[in-house]
């Protein structure tokens, strides 16, 4: 069971690289610092980009998890 509560769900299924990145820049913006939101996509390339989005802004990548042609990713703003 997650340690932590999800406070919103930004749904970019449809969307293709590298709009789930831009999506989540921006939303990551409305947040407090330590706030944890999931982010759900259906972009193949979602798993990459989200992977190296969360190392170059050093927000914490806390799950990524693909179910056939779903991505969901939970992030924490770090600050």
């Amino acid at each position: 069971m997650a340690e932590y509560e999800i406070k919103e769900t930004l749904d970019c299924s449809g969307l293709l690289c590298s709009e789930p990145v831009i999506k989540t820049s921006k939303k990551i913006k409305e947040l407090e610092v330590g706030d944890v939101f999931e982010m759900i996509s259906t972009d193949p390339g979602a798993m990459p980009d989200m992977q190296a989005w969360a190392n170059q802004t050093k927000h914490e990548l806390l799950e990524s998890s693909e179910d056939g042609s779903l991505y969901r990713f939970v992030i924490k703003k770090t600050h």
